[in-house]
């Protein structure tokens, strides 16, 4: 019985002291909870990033009582102010320290966040929006930002000002608008000015669509006092709704073939030529497009598009999310073959093959009897029209015969007559490879040959081991193929986001700062390297439509809702979304700070400034190349060039943080901490010369210089020394 009785009073204990050592979570902000319970439950550090062997630290804010807290943990104190430090954690001590009587609260949220402040922080956008350390403030003020796309909420708070006096989108070209009578457009009609753009309240499609709304607040929203700002919040904007695939039910059957690229050409020309009317700069941002082809579809699209750009008129359009995929493949001469299976979400898979050499096509569909069908490139050829159908066979399945057909049909490329390309339409009785896996093999030992995807993905089966080809390139969609058009691909600098009902979103992994896995590759069709620039593209906050909110309050999308507001009568939200469609506005936007200050920029002039001034994500590649163009914009660097200012060799390409202000002729430099030892002040003319070098002591909080025997102009300051002030930026004089 005494035996019985110890037991049960050390069992006792062992539950005390297991209630004891439960985390103290209250404690904690819902980022650390979340850390702590992953880690309890799977008894081990989760690693959210690129893998790694380290043990995982987090940055948080802690309140101690005790500094020897920390030491205490492993921790890395990074600053302190009072009781409050910021310390650099192990999340493998974050419960143990929770206990600790010490610590009295810790608190972390993921910093890097990707709203559109984080956008023009990334992209080093912050300088330009400060009148006070520029020549003047770059907002996009005075430049129109144009955008194509589906989907708009004109009544969204972002398209005001700020402090929401001023409606900022001046004219809106619905092509799917009904309300035609007395309209001169060739489809829909379009609407001018606050009063009768507020009462039309969105597009046609605006209440199954919200792409455009989120699309238009990362190039220009005004954030309506959030943190989801615009790249030029201060712009005018000019929106046309086009139609998409999407579209198709708003749109008569007889009316279908009125929604062509042709009809988009138009789309661009109604916003230039509004820019043009008002005497502004504009700036189109496009964040749609389809797959190039060999025919030349795209070659009078090409054409028009460079007679509507010049000085002062730039389109931007997105680079497509294909990058994650297989979609081209090449079996060079020498090798006797080359292929692949292929499925598609259709009974209708298309594939494109190019050669100057004959060769022969070899298509299997697997089944209790392997089916195989030979297609050489020669019998096609010699067909009256060069067109050549096939009955290829059937495959029994458990349940039905799968019968499928092949149309072959061969033309010359509108790049090189001297090849041939040769278009395949596999037709099934189901989606095509699904339910029978169907391969495609390239044969024929002297020929070289290109494979490049339509609808098909490529894939591997262990049923033919051999048929494993198939490279992620070649797939940058039209128009951001043409040569003229700025194509901007996506990187990644966060992987998850937390919706407004606490919950973590994740969406994609990649490595910070690199380029996301869907962002489409280069070559073009026409063998020129795509995309030209990067922004970030991967869980961008901005806005997004009420009317689309309403009419689908249980569409899985607002579960990326980070919040809800009212305004108005009508509820809002900002939203994070992800593709190239979010770093294509981006850079729209700061194009549009550019173009502020150099209204006559054109496509070439905005090219080279993104050559010489993008950021090298990835040292050890050359520049340009097919996967970052020429690197990530940097805004700042990119004013820099435009003024004349890169050009001079001793001039940092990133901002002071010191303030620096000019009142009449003083100058006044205010670090952001006190000097810790000597810096070094040099103010140039804009050409290059010196007019001032002067030695900042160590230990003051600001300092003056009297500019009173300069002249009018633009000055650059140049602050050499402590991490306080080191680093460049403009005055206007």
């Amino acid at each position: 019985m005494l035996r019985l009785f110890l037991i049960l009073i050390i069992c006792h204990l062992s539950l005390l002291t297991s209630v004891a050592q439960r985390p103290r979570y209250e404690k904690m902000s819902p980022l650390l909870r979340q850390l702590v319970q992953e880690s309890r439950r799977d008894g081990r550090v989760m690693h959210r990033g690129a893998g790694s062997q380290k043990p995982q630290l987090v940055c948080a804010f802690v309140k101690a009582t005790d500094p020897k807290a920390f030491s205490d943990y492993d921790c890395k104190v990074l600053a302190q102010v009072g009781q409050v430090y910021i310390a650099s954690i192990p999340v493998a001590g974050l419960a143990d320290m929770s206990l600790d009587s010490r610590v009295l609260r810790m608190e972390a949220r993921q910093g890097n966040s990707l709203t559109n402040d984080w956008m023009p922080s990334i992209l080093n956008a912050l300088p330009a929006y400060s009148g006070e350390n520029l020549p003047q403030a770059y907002t996009g003020r005075g430049v129109v930002v144009g955008l194509m796309d589906i989907g708009f909420d004109l009544t969204h708070p972002t398209f005001y000002s700020n402090d929401t006096t001023e409606y900022r989108i001046r004219q809106f070209w619905d092509m799917l608008s009904t309300d035609t009578v007395g309209s001169p457009f060739y489809v829909g009609r379009d609407y001018v000015g606050r009063e009768a753009l507020l009462e039309v309240a969105h597009s046609r499609d605006g209440l199954d669509q919200s792409h455009g709304t989120h699309t238009a607040g990362i190039a220009a929203g005004s954030g309506y006092g959030s943190p989801y700002r615009g790249m030029a919040p201060e712009a005018d904007l000019c929106l046309v709704s086009n139609a998409v695939s999407d579209d198709i039910i708003y749109i008569d059957s007889a009316d279908y073939y009125k929604y062509t690229f042709a009809t988009d050409a138009l789309g661009f020309k109604y916003m230039f030529d509004y820019a043009k009317s008002q005497d502004k700069p504009c700036v189109l941002s496009f964040s749609e497009g389809s797959m190039q082809d060999f025919w030349g579809y795209d070659q009078l699209y090409y054409e028009m598009l460079d007679s509507l750009m010049g000085p002062g008129r730039i389109l931007v359009s997105s680079a497509g999310n294909n990058g994650h995929k297989k979609t081209w493949f090449r079996k060079p001469a020498g090798e006797h073959s080359a292929g692949a299976f292929i499925n598609a979400s259709s009974q209708q898979a298309m594939l494109t093959f190019k050669s100057a050499d004959d060769f022969t096509l070899r298509f299997v569909l697997y089944g209790e009897t392997n089916d195989t069908l030979l297609v050489p490139s020669a019998q096609v050829l010699a067909q009256p029209d060069s067109s050549l159908f096939v009955h290829a066979g059937e495959a029994d399945s458990l349940h039905y015969t799968f019968h499928f057909s092949l149309q072959t049909e061969a033309y010359p490329s509108c790049y090189n007559p001297s090849e041939v390309c040769y278009d395949v339409t596999v037709l099934t009785t189901n989606n095509v490879g699904v339910t029978n896996p169907l391969s495609v093999e390239v044969i024929g030992v002297e020929a070289d040959v290109e494979y490049f995807k339509v609808n098909a993905n490529l894939l591997t089966n262990r049923l033919n081991p051999a048929l494993n080809a198939g490279e992620k390139v070649c797939n940058i969609n039209s128009p951001s193929s043409a040569p003229r058009v700025i194509s901007v691909g996506a990187t990644t600098y966060r992987d998850s986001i937390q919706n407004k009902s606490g919950v973590w979103m994740k969406y994609w992994t990649g490595e910070a700062g690199k380029r996301v896995d869907f962002s489409s590759v280069g070559p073009t069709f026409d063998g020129r390297v795509k995309p030209d620039v990067m922004a970030p593209g991967n869980n961008v906050i901005s806005a997004y439509s009420s009317y689309y909110r309403e009419a689908h309050p249980e569409s899985g999308d607002l579960r990326w809702d980070v919040a809800v507001f009212p305004f108005g009568e009508r509820t809002y939200s900002w939203t994070s979304n992800s593709g190239t469609s979010m770093s294509c506005p981006a850079v729209a936007g700061a194009i549009a700070l550019w173009l502020q200050a150099k209204p006559d920029l054109t496509p070439e002039e905005v090219m080279g400034v993104i050559s010489r001034t993008s950021r090298r994500l990835e040292p050890s590649l050359t520049y340009p190349n097919n996967y970052y163009g020429y690197g990530e914009l940097d805004v700042y660097r990119g004013l820099l060039d435009i003024l004349g200012v890169d050009r001079i060799e001793t001039v940092s390409k990133q901002h002071t943080p010191a303030r620096i202000t000019l009142s009449g002729d003083v100058l006044t430099i205010t670090p952001s901490e006190p000097l810790t030892s000597d810096a070094r002040l040099r103010l140039f003319t804009v050409g290059g010369r010196l007019q001032r070098d002067v030695r900042l002591l160590a230990g003051e909080s600001g300092y003056r210089l009297s500019l009173s025997t300069l002249p009018s102009g633009i000055y650059v300051v140049q602050l050499d020394g402590p991490s306080a002030v080191k680093g460049s930026t403009l005055i206007r004089k």
